[in-house]
C-alpha cells in the first residue's frame, strides 16, 4: 500500500474524511503520489461529506442474504467516488439524492439519505 493509501486508512481510522487538492483546486479521489498530468505535490483537505448520488445498482445475492447497493457518489468538492447508501431500498435510492458522508467501524466510508429540505 503506497503512502496515500496509508494516510487515508489512518485519517478513517481517526474519523476523518480527507480527499486530496491539486494546485489547479481539483479535488481528486482515489488517494494518488502525485497529481494527474502534471506530477505536482497534492495537499489533503478536509472533506465535507455531503454528495448526490451519480449512479446506483443494486447486488442479488442468494437467499436469505439481502441484496445490497453500490453507488457513485458526486461529492461537494467535485470527486467522484464509489461506495454504498445504507438505510435504502431499491424503491428508495434514487440517481439525484442527496446523501452524507459517515465513517463505519472497520473503518468504512458510507453514505446515508439526506432528508428532503435538510441543508
Amino acid at each position: 500500500m503506497s503512502g496515500s493509501a496509508q494516510h487515508w486508512d489512518a485519517a478513517l481510522a481517526e474519523g476523518r474524511f480527507l480527499l486530496q487538492r491539486a494546485p489547479d483546486g481539483t479535488a481528486l479521489f482515489p488517494p494518488r503520489e502525485h497529481a494527474p498530468g502534471s506530477g505536482a505535490a497534492l495537499e489533503w483537505i478536509e472533506a465535507s461529506g455531503r454528495g448526490t448520488v451519480y449512479s446506483a445498482t443494486w447486488i442479488q445475492r442468494r437467499p436469505p442474504e439481502a441484496p445490497y447497493n453500490v453507488v457513485l457518489i458526486d461529492l461537494a468538492e467535485g470527486a467522484r467516488m464509489m461506495s454504498r447508501v445504507e438505510g435504502v431500498t431499491p424503491e428508495t435510492l434514487h440517481i439525484g439524492m442527496a446523501v452524507q458522508a459517515r465513517i463505519t467501524d472497520g473503518p468504512l466510508l458510507v453514505f446515508d439519505p439526506v432528508a428532503e429540505g435538510a441543508a
